[in-house]
């Protein structure tokens, strides 16, 4: 077999001396295991979602840690409560103003993007209704409504009569968008549950984990594999720390500047645009047309207000808490961020959106300590 030859101390790639028979069989390792994770996509990113979780609570119970003697286990259990109840006392006190809030804030939205709709049409630019906007169509279906509310029993009896096995078919028709909703719901209950199990297991013993993930790596390659976890949970806690910042100062100060401009719907309105900050370039953008909108329902003035105040929020997080929070943890150039969204979106929808970021931050530490260190023996920057 002939041997390869590289001159000793110069960087780059080092092509290893292996048969045909093993490289040809790592080729279709890889290639199986890309279909994998194209087929289960969805259900390989709810799991990368729950370690996401179980980074935050294990970066929590490490900061409980410096303050406190007190052991792992309780340590995590305070913080676990702590944040159930926290999320239970904003359901409790916060729900009910949250969600009338947002009823009506989505039926402003729909009455004001028909008003600009109808405005652009004016100049030329047709664009398509939106969905439950139409004038037209609610006639009929109100109509249609009422027919189906009238026989609905009765049809469901006679052909429960004439063929049992279409009555669960026809009660479904039947029931028609409650249960999509219904079980929309229980699925998103269901993914929520998945997440919030994955990430208390994952932070009650990070360590277990760790170790069954380098037992599969040779022995030889164990303490980088080690360092590479390592670096990846690391890389993982600063962002998510500091986007979390960052998404507390958006929903507070955008709730407060609207609220001062007297803008209705303000605290729902700052909420959904500190939690769209989590999906960088697209979700900004997609707060800032709702608080626009939301804005047009008091007027132009309040409109170029709430565009004022969403301006300069989205100028003091661009240019003065990301740069600085994130700057160790994630500094990729914005093109290259918005790049890698479309990419992962495409691959993965919605998914691969709102994952865009943490996905990237952990591409960026395997390319530096992989590839960069190790196959080109270079020094990565920091």
């Amino acid at each position: 077999m002939r041997q390869s030859t590289t001159i000793e101390g110069e960087p780059g790639p080092r092509p290893a001396n292996w048969s045909p028979a093993v490289s040809g069989i790592a080729v279709v390792a890889f290639i199986a295991v890309l279909i994998l994770a194209w087929t289960a996509a969805s259900t390989l990113l709810l799991i990368f979602a729950g370690i996401l979780l179980g980074v935050f609570l294990d970066g929590l119970t490490r900061l409980l840690g410096q303050v406190s003697g007190l052991g792992r286990g309780l340590r995590l259990t305070i913080v676990s409560l702590v944040l159930g109840g926290l999320s239970l006392g904003f359901l409790a006190f916060g729900g009910a103003t949250v969600v009338q809030q947002g009823r009506e804030l989505g039926q402003t939205i729909a009455t004001q993007a028909g008003s600009v709709r109808d405005r652009l049409k004016q100049y030329g630019i047709d664009l398509p209704a939106f969905s439950g906007t139409s004038e037209t169509s609610g006639g009929q279906e109100g109509g249609t409504d009422k027919e189906t509310k009238a026989g609905g029993l009765s049809g469901l009896a006679s052909s429960a009569i004439k063929s049992p096995s279409s009555l669960l078919s026809d009660a479904g028709s039947m029931l028609g968008p409650a249960a999509a909703v219904i079980t929309g719901l229980f699925s998103a209950l269901g993914n929520v549950l998945v997440i919030v199990f994955l990430g208390l297991a994952c932070a009650a013993d990070p360590a277990s984990y760790r170790q069954g993930a380098v037992r599969f790596v040779p022995p030889h390659y164990r303490p980088r594999a080690t360092a590479l976890l390592d670096g990846m949970g690391e890389t993982l806690r600063h962002w998510l720390f500091g986007q979390l910042i960052t998404m507390a100062v958006i929903f507070l100060c955008i709730w407060a500047g609207l609220s001062f401009l007297g803008i209705g719907g303000a605290l729902i309105l700052g909420l959904q645009a500190g939690l769209l900050a989590f999906i960088p370039t697209i979700g900004p953008l997609i707060a800032g047309v709702v608080i626009v909108l939301a804005g047009l329902a008091s007027g132009t003035n309040a409109a170029l207000g709430a565009f004022g105040v969403y301006l300069v929020v989205q100028c003091l997080e661009s240019y003065g808490l990301t740069p600085f929070i994130q700057k160790r943890a994630l500094d990729i150039p914005p093109a290259t961020i918005f790049a890698g969204q479309l990419v992962l979106g495409v691959l993965f929808g919605l998914w691969g959106i709102a994952l865009a970021l943490p996905l990237m931050a952990v591409i960026k530490v395997v390319l530096a300590q992989v590839y960069i260190e190790d196959t080109l023996d270079e020094e990565a920057e920091v």
